[in-house]
């Protein structure tokens, strides 16, 4: 459901019987646009009135997801008690991060201002700032404060050399692995491709495992994120973002698309795999159904949990490669950017430092288990105390993988995961596959330069 409230989790009766119906999936978009475009209106409408009544504050709204929007309530609180005359009101998407995309996307198309802040997803930002609708933050940021962001995080902020949104958490993919189960086998950590497939072999003739390996093909973002992990695990690539050339006619991604079907062939992955996203597939882990599990590190934390009942068994590593390849897991993370139509800049980059600042990103780590973008919180004695693991994510998120910096990003991706699909469900051939996406992506890139 998509509901409107301000910091205090006030709702605004006006608007939320009318943007719950956005979360349908039967729903023809052009009606999704025309009631978001109704309901942002009449957001923006309410903001307009209650700073009539209280002129003297300024509200910034942003939009999150419902299970976003409890995690940030304490730090949301902590800012206004710090900042009085600055209050965050927040727009409640489903857990989609496609749909959260969409709420901005569709207001900002629509000359909607009712956003002053961007809760911005890595990938999104070369569309939204090609656009026009994110401020360049270039100038605003000091150097030594930049430094101690994580490289790849910062440069995933950029759109043609200029700065518009500051990295609050990082992200990758990365293997979870029963350990104990390994231990019981006597077998070592998997690293590359081969591997991985003859341990789930092993460990489920074993009787130790229903599965042996899950991973997100349902035909998302997860399943792009997954398969660019596999694809450069192999030596291949997809778009390049200098020349717009995509480069996926290769041996690389073939054999990318035959590793994927072949966990499901040999039953290493179930068939249903390609109906999962990453809830299903760490569901499932957690109930001890799964020897691996290709996922984010934030699922760490959840299936470590006490009330987990693998908890204390799960260990990560990185992403299994090709012989001669290196692992590259998938890069991801969230920031925060300004809106280019916000009326309130300066306040708005007030809340940004803050948000994003090494005690608020301590926070957000202990509390929930979000990975930081600063490099500093990696050596930081209490996060270590509950996340062993974090200095040997280090290395992993130096050499992770970005997905394509283009505009047309939510395009390019969304035919790479209907033909991919197709291909992981025996429609059409991997070489089919492959053949549709260059041709339909080289016509996007094209049409759109």
């Amino acid at each position: 459901m998509i509901t409107m409230q301000d910091s205090h989790g006030l709702p605004l009766a006006m608007v939320r019987s009318l943007l719950s119906w956005l979360v349908s999936w039967l729903m023809p978009r052009w009606v999704r646009r025309l009631l978001l475009g109704i309901g942002l209106f009449l957001v923006a409408l309410g903001l307009a009135v209650s700073c009539q009544a209280g002129s003297s504050t300024i509200t910034l709204t942003m939009a999150l997801s419902g299970i976003e929007s409890v995690r940030w309530q304490p730090v949301i609180a902590e800012f206004e008690r710090q900042h009085p005359d600055i209050r965050i009101a927040l727009v409640e998407a489903h857990e989609s991060t496609d749909d959260l995309e969409a709420i901005y996307a569709d207001a900002f198309e629509q000359g909607n201002p009712t956003f002053d802040l961007v809760y911005a997803d890595i990938i999104w930002v070369p569309r939204f700032a090609a656009a026009g609708w994110l401020l360049d933050v270039s100038d605003r940021p000091s150097a030594e404060d930049l430094a101690d962001f994580l490289p790849n995080d910062l440069e995933g902020g950029r759109y043609q050399d200029r700065l518009y949104r500051i990295p609050l958490r990082s992200d990758i993919g990365v293997l979870h692995y029963r350990q104990d189960l390994l231990q019981q086998a006597n077998l070592p950590v998997p690293t590359t491709f081969d591997d991985l497939v003859t341990t789930a072999q092993a460990l489920r003739s074993q009787q130790m495992a229903t599965w042996g390996y899950l991973w997100q093909g349902r035909s998302s973002e997860g399943l792009t994120a997954a398969f660019m992990e596999v694809l450069a695990g192999y030596g291949g690539s997809w778009i390049n973002s200098d020349t717009l050339a995509v480069e996926l006619d290769s041996p690389a991604a073939l054999q990318a698309i035959q590793f994927l079907r072949r966990t499901i062939t040999q039953g290493i992955a179930p068939e249903r795999v390609t109906t999962y996203s990453e809830e299903e597939t760490y569901r499932l882990f957690q109930d001890g159904e799964a020897a691996f599990l290709r996922n984010w590190p934030e699922t760490w934390a959840t299936v470590n949990s006490s009330e987990s009942p693998v908890s204390g068994m799960v260990a990560i590593a990185p992403v299994v490669h090709a012989p001669g390849q290196e692992s590259r897991g998938c890069q991801g993370g969230w920031g925060l950017a300004i809106a280019a139509s916000t009326p309130h800049a300066d306040a708005a980059w007030t809340a940004v430092q803050f948000f994003t600042q090494r005690q608020i990103q301590r926070r957000f780590a202990l509390d929930v288990g979000y990975l930081p973008s600063r490099i500093s919180l990696y050596s930081d004695p209490a996060i270590l105390q509950h996340y062993h693991h974090y200095p040997d994510l280090l290395p992993m998120l130096e050499r992770s993988v970005r997905r394509p910096a283009v505009p047309h990003y939510t395009q390019a991706s969304e035919i790479l995961q209907r033909y991919l699909h197709a291909a992981l469900t025996d429609r059409l051939s991997p070489e089919q596959a492959i053949q549709a996406i260059v041709q339909e992506t080289q016509t996007l890139l094209q049409d759109n330069t």
